[in-house]
């Protein structure tokens, strides 16, 4: 039987707060890009928000610019940095992927979810697809 490695996404104390920061005091989902280094541990060192874009329900759903992200691939690429996935919040819900996240989720990123609470932040989490196209939770060092 085949071993599974622990997926792990740490976030400094610096990241965390541009997280929260860009995600507390509305009742709109907020994105972005988490740029850093993976070395069986993947670690945020750049937290890069970027515009919600959805046309309509705003509060329930994200999109991101493509252009916006080929702009994070360009950064990441001249900072020697790896693109590891993208941010959301949930506001008014637990960190926990949706269908939508299930169904727009792209293999290889790690997906940060942090829940907002009457727009203030509660908990965040990270989650993976597995090879089935299913969630898998990553463990988040803070």
């Amino acid at each position: 039987m085949k071993a599974t490695v622990p997926k792990i996404v740490s976030i400094a104390a610096s990241e965390l707060d541009e997280l929260v920061s860009n995600v507390e005091g509305t009742n709109e989902e907020r994105c972005g890009f988490l740029l850093g280094h993976d070395n069986g541990v993947r670690v945020v060192t750049h937290v890069v928000p970027t515009t919600n874009i959805a046309s309509s329900n705003r509060h329930m759903r994200f999109e991101v610019d493509a252009l916006e992200y080929l702009r994070a691939e360009k950064f990441a690429a001249s900072m020697q940095l790896t693109l590891l996935g993208i941010y959301h919040s949930h506001p008014g819900s637990p960190a926990i992927p949706s269908e939508t996240d299930l169904r727009n989720a792209q293999p290889y990123f790690s997906y940060v979810i942090l829940s907002v609470i009457s727009e203030r932040f509660k908990e965040i989490r990270s989650w993976r697809l597995n090879q089935a196209h299913q969630f898998e939770e990553e463990t988040v060092i803070l």
